[in-house]
């Protein structure tokens, strides 16, 4: 699928922002036992690095009365995409607001949206550069996260999602599944405009929700060593699924959750998409090995549960509408 002609470029997810109740606890999780780099604070936020980032944060704790994400943000080329989007949406009539450079620490002019999927979502151009970790191996502990990698969204009509993420921004799908023939509609999609499997998957679900945030590791040990970081610190119970391996995408994974709730995948051993024009790989919705290449099958919660999203208006969280069509998960009770 070639996506039409747009006055933008995106170039990759840069960054989501969660929400914490208790900001040191969320803090010292992420940092102590995930291996995140706190790159700075203030009485609100404190904001993580990986070891690959070059800028100032890719994931942010932000303190709030509730856990959920505040929004996730796609970084684009230049100032001048950040005003064809604001036209783009413009047209759209969606909720808007301009965050002006310096209100946000380390962030350039940022344009957050409602989207027409319901999701807070921002675009900026710059954050200000900070120190690279990739080859401070005497700093790398855990699982050691290179980046943020992806988001993992729910809405209740995927073939929609799909259509707006490629046709309104100009991603283009690595892998899809579908129902059979003759309906052959889309169930879920994995996304990309940097040259990996995704940056955005937009799966059928009750939404708008976050799913996850994927963060991707060095290597399959990582993984490993996560989970026994996790353990080791007490926090067995925050491992939800895995280790095993997805069919879609072909990496290895461990999905965690946060002290709030709030969940991410670790994520390794995914392929390039340097080949733009590729046809996506397609899965039957009946194909359980889409899920699980290998391992078991996720528990009740991976599919009932996910993340609230909120009104970048009012503040307040939106209400989750039911999905139009419903799959048979393959879980464990």
């Amino acid at each position: 699928m070639t996506p039409p002609a747009l006055p933008f470029n995106i170039q990759k997810l840069g960054y989501i922002e969660y929400q914490v109740t208790d900001l040191e606890r969320s803090r010292d999780f992420y940092v102590d036992i995930i291996g995140l780099f706190e790159t700075a604070r203030d009485s609100e936020r404190v904001y993580l690095r990986a070891i690959e980032d070059r800028e100032h944060h890719c994931i942010v704790l932000k303190r709030a009365p509730r856990a959920g994400v505040a929004h996730f943000a796609f970084k684009v080329e230049s100032e001048q995409d950040l005003d064809a989007l604001e036209a783009h949406f413009r047209k759209l009539e969606r909720p808007m607001r301009w965050i002006a450079a310096g209100e946000r620490r380390a962030q350039g002019r940022t344009l957050l949206v409602q989207d027409p999927l319901g999701f807070p979502v921002a675009f900026y151009a710059k954050l200000e550069p900070v120190e690279w970790f990739l080859q401070k191996y005497h700093l790398h502990r855990h699982g050691c996260p290179t980046r943020l990698d992806h988001v993992n969204v729910l809405t209740p009509d995927a073939q929609k999602g799909y259509e707006w993420y490629c046709n309104g921004l100009g991603f283009r799908p690595a892998e899809i599944t579908e129902g059979d023939p003759p309906e052959s509609r889309i169930w879920a999609s994995w996304l990309f405009r940097k040259s990996t499997v995704h940056d955005i998957a937009v799966m059928t679900g009750d939404g708008p929700a976050v799913h996850h945030a994927g963060l991707s590791l060095m290597e399959p040990m990582g993984v490993i060593r996560a989970c026994d970081a996790l353990a080791g610190a007490g926090y067995a119970d925050s491992i939800e699924r895995g280790p095993a391996r997805h069919g879609i995408s072909n990496a290895l994974f461990v999905y965690v959750r946060d002290p709030d709730g709030n969940r991410f995948e670790l994520y390794t051993g995914d392929y390039l998409t340097t080949d733009r024009n590729a046809p996506p790989v397609r899965w039957r919705l009946d194909d359980a090995r889409r899920q699980t290449l290998w391992g078991p099958p996720p528990p009740r919660r991976w599919f009932e549960e996910s993340m609230a999203v909120s009104s970048i208006e009012t503040g307040e969280e939106i209400a989750k509408q039911p999905a139009l069509m419903r799959a048979i998960p393959t879980y464990v009770s």
